[in-house]
């Protein structure tokens, strides 16, 4: 996802006026910007301050002026939430998961924003967990409340869980949360034999905090200036944070670093990364206060991560690369040596189309992730018998046809002799089951519930394709229900899309960055447009990682407008074989996909009636000028580096949606924002909305004022926020009237 800035500068001003019934007017205060000899003047910089009365009382007259354009939308809004807790379990258990001596597991309670994390003993050399309760309202027998999130959010507006770990031995606990929505985390440690919380205490710290394998230390990253995870520390038990001593520290800006243990808990790891490059360390997790051995040293363009396995009972890294190999290898080595040692030994090839996105290791059995036409894959090799890697087997797992998107979830333990896996499709709810290695049995241990009566045989999914200018085909994935949709339906029939003849309103979604896959997935609050008769797709542009590293590098930097051109193609394909018109199709997208929102907006109004942008990066040339704000270093990969290159600069000043916004009919715009979002900041939504007004544009914004990049928190108010959005988009499409009205199913 996109980082971005924090906030600086501004100016006293008078920031809105009007009544509520009109649309909030920035005041125009010019600030001059220049580079590479071109000067830009922007009259809305100023918003920028994040803590100027002025500024907070402009979000505040947005938030009216959106509240007194969607007022009639309430009642559809409520119906909305209505039908998603109506398929909702709301009281429910998750599936507990085996580490160490004890199941884990999550458990929500009806009227409650935020799941318990609980645990039950497990017996010795049990690992069939415990079967699901008739009534998920009680507690299981021997239960234990690890966390309960409702309590440690009370008197937040906000809450976030960035870290949750327990030592082997069941007795700490650290877990680090965020009341902000700044993805910054205060870190404490419980004693869950006592229920004390230590005097251990340390703000400021990144996600991904864990316990060494012996409890005596935590290992913790925390951020720079710029919101960059940038080091990496060993805090003792029980000791001051002063005396926290730095492990590693990354100097160059253009890298994030991370740390972890691998699954046998042999080794401890450090991960710096770009966008591009990498590079790995390790110490043997017995030695956690010794020094950290690099693998194998950066080289630019060359990302590698590694893995610990036991193959023919020596011990052996797994590097998943790219030297020579763009789609990605995994070569074994023996420990101390890298990918390029003599005894490196191939597991994976490096298959042109098939993009490897990683293996894992367990003491009986390898995992492979992977990617071939656009859908994601899972293989497993079993290692019994298995002499040397040369000999390792893989086998993709099947579960089933359609768009079925599929993963390994929760395996935190090296002996387990299953995989826990998790797999979905646009129409059918997700699915947990273990998958038994040894035999190939599967064992379905819960699929998602969806109350009301859902049945997915009423609803249907399609792969379809769009061709771009280039002759590129792009990939096309549909859903909708049945009965409501003439011209998805005739495709069934007679299998060619343009079979029907009557287009039906559609949501098209889009992404397209940072190699980020858009796959198929089932959703309650979907159902709430595909009962209304509105198709879903997801346009899986370039930009994205769908289609392999090549897909994601056509996407990128110079060649960044394949991404918008793309999307308008998917548009223009849905539009000419009847599933949708310009006058029923609203495009959404968040994040770097509000970019995307953005710069479709400028180039091809004319497909769309409405656009939804949620956090949306559309002010992309200010924010990556400027170094000194949140994360603009790193994202030089991605983009380019418009401050020291002059082409660059040219081509995102081109694109940026921002800056070319011109006297054009648009089509109307709602644009979500989150005053404490630290990766997109409100201030570009903010300066885009002023200057779409400035033409006449009919745009809305909502900045939700106790927030950060992932909107309001908590299952409830992010369920209303979902609602908000459906309406609004409902009403664009012009089927927002009452049920009795519009035949509008509520909840099956």
């Amino acid at each position: 996802m996109h980082g971005r800035p924090a906030a600086g500068g501004g100016s006293g001003c008078s920031a809105y006026a009007g009544a509520v019934t009109d649309a909030p007017l920035a005041q125009k205060i010019p600030t001059t910007r220049t580079h590479h000899g071109d000067a830009v003047v922007d009259p809305y910089e100023w918003m920028r301050d994040k803590e100027s009365p002025e500024v907070l009382a402009h979000l505040a007259a947005e938030n009216a002026y959106a509240e007194a354009r969607t007022a009639h939308l309430d009642p559809l809004r409520e119906r909305i939430v209505a039908e998603i807790r109506g398929r909702v379990r709301e009281t429910d258990m998750g599936v507990p998961v085996r580490e160490g001596d004890w199941w884990y597991y999550g458990r929500t309670v009806e009227g409650s924003q935020y799941a318990i994390q609980c645990r039950v003993p497990a017996e010795p050399g049990d690992w069939t967990p415990p079967a699901p309760l008739d009534d998920p309202s009680q507690p299981r027998e021997g239960e234990q409340i690890v966390l309960d999130a409702n309590v440690e959010a009370e008197g937040h507006d906000f809450f976030s869980l960035g870290s949750l770990d327990i030592t082997p031995d069941g007795r700490l606990m650290l877990f680090a949360v965020d009341t902000e929505g700044d993805e910054r985390y205060a870190l404490r440690i419980r004693d869950l034999s006592t229920g004390e919380t230590l005097p251990d205490s340390i703000e400021g710290t990144a996600s991904g905090a864990f316990f060494s394998p012996d409890g005596r230390f935590v290992f913790y990253s925390t951020v720079d200036d710029s919101w960059r995870p940038d080091t990496v520390w060993r805090h003792a038990v029980g000791t001051g944070h002063a005396d926290d001593v730095r492990v590693f520290h990354e100097p160059d800006e253009s890298f994030w670093v991370g740390a972890g243990l691998t699954r046998s808990q042999r080794y401890l790891v450090i991960e710096a990364s770009s966008s591009v490059t990498s590079e790995t360390r390790y110490l043997d997790a017995a030695d956690p206060t010794g020094a950290f051995t690099i693998v194998q040293p950066r080289a630019t363009d060359v990302e590698y991560d590694v893995d610990h396995a036991v193959i023919g009972g020596r011990d052996w890294w797994l590097i998943t690369h790219n030297e020579d190999a763009p789609d990605f290898q995994v070569v074994a080595v023996p420990i101390g040596e890298d990918a390029r040692s003599e005894h490196a030994v191939t597991v994976v090839p490096h298959v042109p189309g098939r993009r490897v996105e990683g293996v894992d290791a367990f003491e009986g059995f390898l995992v492979l992730d992977s990617r071939r036409e656009g859908m994601p894959r899972t293989a497993v090799a079993p290692l019994a018998g298995v002499a040397d890697p040369a000999g390792v087997d893989f086998v993709e797992l099947e579960v089933g046809a359609g768009l079925v998107s599929i993963g390994a979830s929760g395996n935190p333990e090296w002996r387990q002799p299953m995989l826990r896996v998790g797999y979905t499709s646009f129409v059918e709810p997700a699915t947990v089951a273990n998958y038994t290695v040894a035999t190939g049995e599967w064992t379905v241990l819960k699929r998602q519930p969806v109350l009301g009566g859902y049945d997915s045989a009423r609803y249907a999914e399609r792969r379809d394709w769009a061709v771009a200018a280039d002759g590129t085909r792009i990939p096309i994935s549909l859903v909708w229900k049945r009965g409501l949709v003439p011209s998805l339906d005739a495709v069934e029939e007679t299998a060619s899309m343009g079979a029907g003849a009557v287009p039906s309103p559609t949501l098209l979604y889009g992404y397209g960055s940072y190699e980020a896959s858009m796959d198929p997935g089932f959703s309650i609050p979907r159902l709430s447009l595909l009962d209304r008769g509105v198709v879903f797709a997801i346009a899986h542009v370039r930009g994205g990682g769908e289609m392999g590293r090549q897909w994601y590098e056509s996407g990128k930097k110079l060649a960044k407008r394949t991404t918008f051109t793309d999307f308008v193609a998917v548009a223009q394909r849905l539009i000419d074989t009847g599933v949708s018109s310009p006058e029923q199709l609203v495009a959404e997208g968040g994040s770097a996909g509000g970019l995307l929102m953005g710069a479709v907006a400028n180039i091809a109004p004319q497909l769309f009636t409405g656009i939804l942008a949620d956090v949306p990066f559309v002010d992309p040339l200010t924010s990556i000028l400027d170094p000194s704000l949140p994360l603009t270093v790193i994202e030089w990969d991605e983009w380019g580096d418009p401050l020291h290159d002059a082409e660059v600069y040219a081509y995102m000043k081109g694109y940026s949606p921002y800056e070319n916004v011109t006297e054009q009919r648009y089509p109307r715009i709602l644009a979500v924002t989150s005053l404490n979002d630290t990766r997109v900041l409100y201030v570009e939504p903010a300066k885009w909305v002023a200057r779409l007004r400035e033409v006449g544009a009919d745009v809305i914004m909502r900045c939700e004022m106790e927030a950060g990049h992932g909107g309001v928190s908590g299952r409830y108010s992010a369920w209303n926020q979902r609602a908000i959005e459906l309406a609004w988009i409902l009403d664009v499409l012009g089927l927002a009237a009452p049920p009795a009205e519009d035949g509008a199913a509520s909840a099956e």
